[in-house]
């Protein structure tokens, strides 16, 4: 007897089930989690019950027909996942044309660009006996055009085969639905996206689905599944491809931990690719960090019997502290630290103030640190004050005892004990008295470096991006206060072409106007500003900075933070009165009429803007390397409201977070969006090249660039500037500490 699949969806996902069921008792190798053509864990199509190792991201690129999808996605935790998807679909209005309807709103473009956003919970770990369950939703706040919901078990029946059932609702329960369980959906309000359609989920029409995976050795793997997407919108409504059965088919092919290909033969007569790269920040891809071994800790005479060793007559001595600065600073010269000072009181106890330029691991670089003062101090100093210097502030003190470097550089568990033995505080004492390197200030360095400035997701290309060269200099006159410039000069890209200019409501053109900005700023001055940072108490921080702050506004900020070395938390606040610069990012600060063009006409706008604004922060760290961070005040447009950011920060410097901002600007004013939203991804540059160096590169992932929710760019604030050198910092990092 034979079953067709397209005949009976119900019976084939029954038949899944109980295959699962069946073969539960089998011990079972693990078999390599995959992801599906949207970029998420799952068979070709649909989604499974599994999840990715955890901190995990993933960069997926598929195309079938005329549907292309984009998808970066993020393993948060074990359980929590999220993706944020590029959608193109060609001939998005080809029936409109042809029936001679009007090219207006979303019938006007030949391709259909949509960003979506998903969310994953893993509900139940595979056993032997039970599989593993994931509840999803898709496309979640948007408008709609991805979006679905679903509830995916996936089991494990021998080493080398698994299955996957599941129920899907929204467009996963458009193909052999079996009613709605749960009640009906109400329409889509789509207004102007970015809004969670909360009410639609798992509501509406249901559907099975199902799959099976077959590893057919460690590199290829063969799949085949049922869908329950009828692909109602593309393939009925706007005809862009004919769906001509629910069944998918594929092949597969991962020759390492970093790659996947795929390639598949979709819904009855549509070829279909997809790539999937895999980046785990907790592996190197060339294994670890390749530096000079540290020297070994210089271990001093027995004091019985060499009690003259021990004698503190040295701290009177004139020249004792000039003589052993300079020896400190040769010593940790090839390590990329410089000495800035060196104080004493007493023959026991010595303070060294540090700038690490080379370790994106402070805990290294005040290992090291440590390691050279025991081969320059006297015999008689115990104890050890570390104070690393950041833009000029004493950030934090490090005290450590040096019987303690001597007893377990070579024990078997150092790391955690000389972690638990150091004391980390705030109180950093004066400079006052300091023997200073007088060769430090006032000091001049400069940098030529190639630079890029990337766009994604406008409406009418998926990237945009210049690439040119970017000079900066540092001008820096006393400890804490610098002149600081960055100059670009464009030398080739697409940056320039004309995007969609959007309706801005009421809103000053700020951030909209980044295109003029890119146009004409062939050769930016993008800052040129004074900077001063200080500490004013313990634990109190502040920074002004005056002149041109970033390529669009040019003014005043200042900034006061509350930070405790050893605590969870931070307190902020920050106060702007900036000017909007001219688009050529030169000296002037007037702004051209067409700065307010939008793509409905001309509209009037100041000549020039002022704004007085800013917020008041708060930080914390809730541990595993997430750190959560809320903003409140008034924005570069004069929007008020607040910004929620969550970031999870690996010891190695990867750091991978989101942040939501809602203001007092209604959706209309704010225009496409909603309201601005996106992903940030910092990646350190030594993960991939194998050798220490403290630079970094960040990206930034908006489905728009909009006026609400606009912050003024400022590349030094205070929390980030500090943080790196306290308690809850340093312990996360520690494991590097004797590297």
């Amino acid at each position: 007897m034979q079953v067709s699949l397209r005949k009976s969806p119900r019976l084939t996902v029954m038949v899944l089930l109980t295959s699962t069921l069946g073969f539960a008792p089998f011990a079972h190798a693990e078999m390599r989690p995959s992801l599906n053509m949207y970029g998420a864990t799952g068979l070709i199509d649909m989604p499974s019950g599994e999840a990715q190792p955890d901190g995990q991201l993933s960069i997926s690129a598929s195309q079938f027909g005329p549907i292309r999808r984009n998808t970066l996605s993020f393993q948060i935790t074990p359980r929590l996942s999220a993706s944020f998807r590029f959608l193109g679909i060609r001939d998005w209005n080809q029936v409109a044309r042809a029936k001679g309807r009007p090219l207006t709103g979303v019938e006007q473009f030949d391709t259909y660009y949509d960003r979506s956003f998903d969310l994953r919970f893993k509900a139940l770990d595979e056993t032997r006996f039970l599989p593993s369950v994931t509840i999803g939703l898709q496309d979640f706040a948007g408008t709609g055009v991805l979006s679905g919901e679903y509830v995916a078990a996936t089991k494990t029946l021998t080493p080398n085969l698994k299955v996957t059932a599941g129920l899907g609702w929204g467009r996963l329960g458009s193909e052999g639905n079996i009613g709605s369980p749960l009640g009906i959906r109400p329409p889509i309000v789509v207004g102007f996206g970015g809004n969670f359609n909360a009410k639609q989920w798992f509501r509406g029409p249901a559907a099975p689905f199902g799959g099976v995976e077959w590893q057919i050795n460690d590199q290829w793997t063969v799949k085949a599944e049922y869908s329950s997407d009828k692909y109602v919108e593309e393939a009925g409504t706007r005809g862009t491809f004919a769906q001509k059965g629910p069944v998918n088919l594929g092949v597969e092919y991962q020759p390492n931990d970093y790659f996947r290909l795929g390639a598949y033969y979709m819904y009855g007569n549509t070829v279909g690719i997809g790539g999937h790269l895999f980046i785990n920040p907790k592996k190197r891809p060339m294994g670890g960090v390749t530096d000079s071994a540290p020297a070994l800790v210089n271990i001093r005479p027995n004091r019985a019997g060499n009690e003259t060793a021990y004698s503190p007559v040295w701290v009177a001595q004139t020249d004792a502290a000039p003589i052993l600065r300079n020896n400190l600073a040769l010593r940790l010269q090839p390590d990329g630290i410089v000495v800035d000072s060196i104080g004493y009181t007493t023959g026991d106890s010595v303070q060294v103030r540090i700038r690490n330029t080379r370790y994106l691991n402070n805990a290294q670089a005040i290992g090291r640190t440590a390691r050279a003062l025991s081969h320059v101090m006297p015999a008689s100093v115990e104890q050890f004050e570390i104070v690393p210097m950041a833009n000029g502030i004493a950030a934090s003190k490090i005290t450590l005892r040096r019987a303690d470097l001597e007893n377990l550089e070579f024990d078997a568990d150092a790391s955690t004990k000389m972690a638990q033995r150091i004391t980390v505080s705030g109180d950093t004492g004066s400079a006052q008295g300091f023997n200073q390197d007088p060769d430090l200030y006032p000091r001049f360095t400069w940098s030529l470096a190639p630079t890029t400035r990337l766009r994604f997701f406008d409406q009418t290309a998926p990237f945009k991006g210049d690439v040119g060269v970017r000079a900066t200099g540092r001008f820096e006159l006393r400890p804490g206060l610098v002149i600081a410039s960055e100059v670009t000069q464009r030398l080739a890209g697409n940056l320039s072409d004309r995007p969609p200019l959007p309706d801005r409501g009421k809103l000053q053109a700020v951030r909209s106007a980044v295109y003029f900005y890119d146009r004409d700023g062939g050769t930016a001055i993008e800052k040129l500003a004074l900077d001063w940072n200080v500490k004013l108490a313990q634990d109190v921080y502040a920074r002004a900075s005056a002149g041109y702050l970033e390529r669009m506004f040019g003014g005043i900020s200042t900034e006061v933070l509350w930070k405790p070395a050893g605590s969870r938390w931070a307190l902020g606040a920050e106060l702007n009165y900036v000017k909007q610069r001219a688009p050529d990012q030169k000296f002037g600060f007037a702004l051209p009429a067409e700065i307010y063009a939008t793509d409905s006409g001309p509209k009037a706008g100041p000549a020039s803007y002022t704004t007085l604004g800013g917020h008041v922060s708060a930080y914390y760290e809730i541990g595993q390397g997430f750190h959560a961070q809320l903003d409140v005040g008034k924005y570069l447009a004069g929007d008020i409201g607040a910004t929620f950011s969550l970031d999870r920060e690996f010891a190695n410097g990867w750091r991978v977070g989101a942040f939501a901002t809602k203001t007092n600007v209604s959706a209309a004013d704010f225009g496409s969006g909603s309201f601005d939203k996106g992903i940030r991804v910092v990646i350190p540059l030594n993960w991939g090249l194998g050798t220490p160096t403290r630079s970094t590169t960040p990206f930034v992932l908006r489905p728009f660039r909009r006026d609400g929710g606009a912050k003024l760019e400022i590349d030094n604030r205070l929390y980030e500037t500090v943080r790196g050198y306290h308690a809850r910092e340093l312990d996360n990092q520690f494991g590097r500490f004797w590297k």
